[in-house]
């Protein structure tokens, strides 16, 4: 069968090819071929089992009609068996010329009456269950050949079973074995031209079936690399419709990212230009005065342009890692919000003295929420740092954490410029700024919160101080609970015996 495994796929053991690569094609081709190889000496065996059985039924006829025709020559005078047969009915039975036949009639304690002595007589006495009469079967070796013996017993009915004659005809199995191989090749041999047909037939289906796995790689390579749009399904059978939707969803996913890093780019660019343009008036001036103190103040400008541009690029790269796989593959553990919040605070008591702005800090007991606490650190820095940029110095700056149950809320409340309603969901977007003569953001902070709340399943939000000036900017968590204990083991039976109800209540 080389033929077959040929067929299935011609470059599957090439060494060029790698070995992760396997055809479609010929791993269909394979699954339809191994099964069949797997048949096909089955039904050669079940073929030549049945052919024996068929074999067997007109010879096994003919020895039974022997068999009848010499148990007719016996006679029963007095008890006493007297056989009677002619030397035409002898040569009758001697003349098969392919098969040796063997004959005789015995006694039950051996004693021949007629017929060959080399066909044995069976050693056990005549079975409870036989009847006078009727042939039966069973098969011998004699010398070294397979012999089928048909018997019967002689008897009248006041003769005892030790007693009865046995007659037995016997024959090689020669014009049987002839006869069942010839079944058996006239059964096979059309096989070797039916399944190689078979074998063409399932490559050219295969084929064929394939083919519109061709016509989309021919259309997915002419397609233009800028192009996303979906795929048409008009053409593609329903056993493919799934994965040209998964595809189509991918190309869409794929846009609008695309879309998003343009745009983010462009932002990035504009953002840039600007702090960037000033970084270069400045070193001008600086370079064309003369005056030491004016100098001075051209070069704390260039710093302060330098800290505005370093503070822009370091939020830049910080809303790509939580945008990215990399915030992503980041572990989210059960940590204590309040605590957490606490420390960040504590590294804004200097910046906030420095501006003199009260912040302050207030938490609940416990407060533990799933999530990751680099992220959680960034999310409340950009908060508190979004608050004092737009807090007036004077002005007062409060985080809280609660737990309002089922969620743990953070807080961050200022008495600064506010906001308006219009404005609560426009502030997260990127590069948004409510005043920018109020303050030198860069409008990624609260973008950067927002994105670092939806990895957490948090919701993040800017709105109206109610209490007067300024605004609250409030991210809600859920609660984590740690899993109930398991339920204690008891020591030994005889208390789990007793914490048991009875059998039967």
């Amino acid at each position: 069968m080389a033929w077959v495994i040929a067929l299935s796929d011609p470059q599957q053991n090439s060494p060029a090819q790698p070995e992760s690569q396997r055809s479609l094609f010929g791993e269909i081709l394979d699954w339809m071929l191994a099964p069949l190889l797997f048949v096909w000496p089955l039904s050669i065996a079940f073929t030549h089992y049945f052919a024996n059985n068929v074999a067997n039924f007109p010879y096994d006829q003919a020895l039974r009609e022997q068999v009848t025709a010499v148990a007719r020559q016996i006679r029963l005078v007095n008890g006493r068996p007297l056989v009677n047969l002619p030397s035409s009915a002898r040569a009758l039975l001697r003349a098969d010329e392919t098969d040796t036949i063997y004959f005789h009639v015995v006694t039950r304690d051996g004693r021949l009456l007629a017929g060959d002595r080399e066909l044995p007589v069976p050693d056990l006495g005549v079975p409870a269950d036989a009847l006078s009469g009727e042939v039966y079967f069973r098969d011998i070796d004699l010398k070294g050949q397979d012999v089928r013996v048909a018997y019967a017993y002689v008897a009248d009915g006041q003769m005892p079973r030790d007693s009865w004659i046995l007659v037995e005809v016997g024959e090689t199995m020669e014009k049987r074995t002839q006869l069942a191989n010839k079944i058996v090749a006239s059964v096979i041999l059309p096989q070797f031209i039916i399944i190689p047909i078979a074998v063409m037939l399932v490559w050219f289906g295969l084929s064929r079936g394939l083919r519109p796995l061709t016509r989309l790689r021919k259309t997915i390579e002419r397609r233009d690399p800028a192009d996303l749009s979906p795929i048409a399904t008009r053409r593609v059978p329903e056993e493919l419709e799934p994965l040209i939707e998964a595809f189509n969803e991918m190309l869409g996913r794929m846009e609008r990212n695309v879309e998003l890093q343009h745009r983010f780019v462009a932002d990035a660019a504009h953002q840039l230009r600007t702090p960037l343009t000033g970084l270069k008036t400045q070193a001008q001036f600086a370079i064309r005065e003369a005056d030491p103190d004016a100098l001075r103040h051209a070069l704390r400008q260039i710093a302060t342009g330098v800290d505005r541009a370093g503070r822009l690029v370091n939020q830049l790269l910080t809303l790509a890692r939580t945008e990215g796989r990399e915030s992503a593959q980041l572990s989210h553990v059960p940590l204590d919000l309040a605590a957490l919040m606490r420390e960040v605070v504590e590294d804004w008591v200097m910046p906030a003295l420095e501006k003199r702005i009260d912040l302050g800090y207030e938490a609940d007991v416990d407060a533990r929420v799933l999530g990751n606490a680099v992220l959680l650190r960034e999310l409340a820095k950009n908060l508190i740092d979004n608050a004092l940029r737009y807090t007036p110095p004077g002005g007062c700056v409060t985080c809280r954490v609660r737990a309002v149950a089922p969620e743990i809320i953070l807080e961050v409340e200022d008495d600064g410029v506010g906001i308006s309603e219009a404005q609560s969901e426009m502030v997260f977007e990127r590069f948004y700024r409510v005043d920018d003569a109020a303050g030198d953001g860069s409008g990624l902070g609260l973008a950067i919160v927002r994105e670092i709340a939806a990895q957490h399943e948090a919701i993040a939000t800017l709105r109206p101080n109610p209490a007067g000036r300024g605004a609250i900017a409030r991210v809600a968590f859920p609660a984590w609970y740690p899993p109930p204990p398991p339920p204690p083991v008891p020591d030994d039976f005889s208390e789990l015996y007793r914490q048991s109800p009875p059998i039967g209540t």
